[in-house]
């Protein structure tokens, strides 16, 4: 006869292997954390990458990726660090005209390539039409995903993909909003795109 397990009885039985398994934890953290601060394997990688339109210089851990690069070295925020898994989009940006995640892409594979960001859209205090059309069609709630959002709706229109709505919806489904704005986003694209609805 089997024995339901109550509430009260899986606690107690987690509690208990949480307190018995410190040694194994202990090792898993250790382990993650053994290359911190150390030369990496193979050593370090110089590397030149265009970032909006200025040359950078760099010598890097060859495990870094061009999301890391962007935001910790050359302080460019825009893109952000959502799920870090290349699932949610938050990250986009654009290399060599092609939208990628750039969680997914190693900075050191950039070597002597064009990486555009969300900061390197505007010309001056002018906005690129992307940008002004998310702003007219209320185009995001917390802003969160909407770097992200912006890139890859650039791309979307540059590579010709907003011809219809349901086509905006497929070519922009990589990139996520936890606020739900899809009908603002769609309206943001197709405006940028100059299609009536």
């Amino acid at each position: 006869m089997e024995i339901p397990i109550s509430r009260r009885t899986f606690m107690g039985s987690a509690a208990a292997a949480a307190i018995t398994a410190p040694a194994s934890g202990e090792v898993t953290a250790e382990a993650s954390t053994s290359h911190k601060g150390t030369e990496p394997p193979g050593g370090f990688v110089d590397a030149t990458i265009v970032v909006n339109g200025h040359e950078h210089r760099t010598h890097l851990d060859p495990r870094t990726t061009l999301l890391d690069y962007l935001r910790e070295t050359l302080d460019l925020t825009g893109a952000k660090k959502g799920c870090n898994r290349g699932e949610c989009g938050a990250c986009t940006v654009h290399l060599e005209g092609r939208r990628v995640n750039s969680c997914l892409v190693l900075a050191a594979s950039c070597h002597g390539r064009a990486v555009t960001t969300i900061e390197g859209l505007a010309q001056g205090d002018s906005l690129h039409p992307v940008q002004q059309a998310f702003l007219d069609c209320d185009g995001f709630q917390c802003g969160f995903c909407t770097p992200g959002q912006i890139m890859s709706a650039v791309a979307c229109i540059a590579e010709g993909h907003a011809g219809t709505d349901d086509d905006i919806r497929e070519w922009m489904s990589g990139n996520l909003c936890r606020c739900s704005a899809y009908p603002q986003i769609v309206e943001a694209v197709r405006t940028a795109a100059g299609r009536k609805s």
